[in-house]
């Protein structure tokens, strides 16, 4: 199958300067968010999706982007969006709260937004960037971004979700059962970290007191054999 034709990508990249690539005409092996709209399907043999569909991705920078697959196998969640030839606006939301990733869709003209995506425990770093790329085949249409709206979400955080957040250095998705993917482990508490020394330690003089018993035992055996 050829290159696909692409709809209004929002990607977000860690990058002070736009990076040209494969992946919808952005570069692969990104750092951040990929939210794409994909108009066609290059796998054969699918039956479950209808295109065009949305899609988001999670890169550490560890990810490759399958076109040949639609970018199936690195997805964090998707639906289909049917927004080719139409005569009005179409609206995307990405929403991002406490570390939970929620796409949403206003694509019939009656101003009702419906859900999308919905993805808990994604850890994206601060500061990064905003941008969108397109490319096509073949098989094109025409679409336009008419804008594009940032907000800063006011929610209230306690001092743990605060120190949390700032501590995100790689993108990274809670669960997420991809090569490279894994979610960091959380740092143990410490009454956690007590308990795992102390019974590491009574564990450790239970085997010493069995040694030496153990071994008394034996230069007893020893001393009867030699008399």
């Amino acid at each position: 199958m050829g290159t696909k034709p692409f709809v209004t990508p929002a990607t977000f990249i860690h990058s002070l300067s736009f990076l040209l690539g494969p992946v919808f005409g952005s570069k692969d092996n990104f750092l951040g968010l990929g939210v794409f709209v994909d108009t066609y399907p290059n796998e054969e043999k699918q039956q479950e999706r209808v295109f065009p569909y949305i899609s988001a991705m999670v890169n550490n920078g560890s990810l490759t982007y399958d076109h040949d697959r639609d970018g199936r196998p690195t997805e964090l969640g998707g639906c289909t969006a049917m927004v080719r030839n139409l005569n009005h606006d179409t609206f995307l939301v990405i929403r991002y709260v406490k570390r939970r990733l929620t796409v949403l869709i206003d694509i019939d003209g009656k101003h009702e937004w419906r859900d999308c995506i919905d993805v808990p425990g994604v850890r994206l770093p601060r500061g990064y960037y905003f941008g969108t790329s397109s490319v096509t085949g073949d098989l094109s249409d025409n679409h336009d971004i008419i804008s594009l709206k940032l907000y800063q979400l006011t929610v209230e955080r306690t001092p743990e979700e605060e120190k949390r957040d700032r501590e995100v250095y790689l993108p990274v998705v809670d669960n997420l059962k991809l090569p490279g993917m894994e979610a960091p482990l959380e740092p143990m508490s410490g009454l956690a970290l007590f308990l795992i020394v102390f019974f590491s330690l009574v564990a450790l003089v239970f085997a010493i007191v069995i040694g030496v018993i153990i071994y008394n035992k034996w230069q007893e055996q020893s001393r009867k054999h030699f008399y």
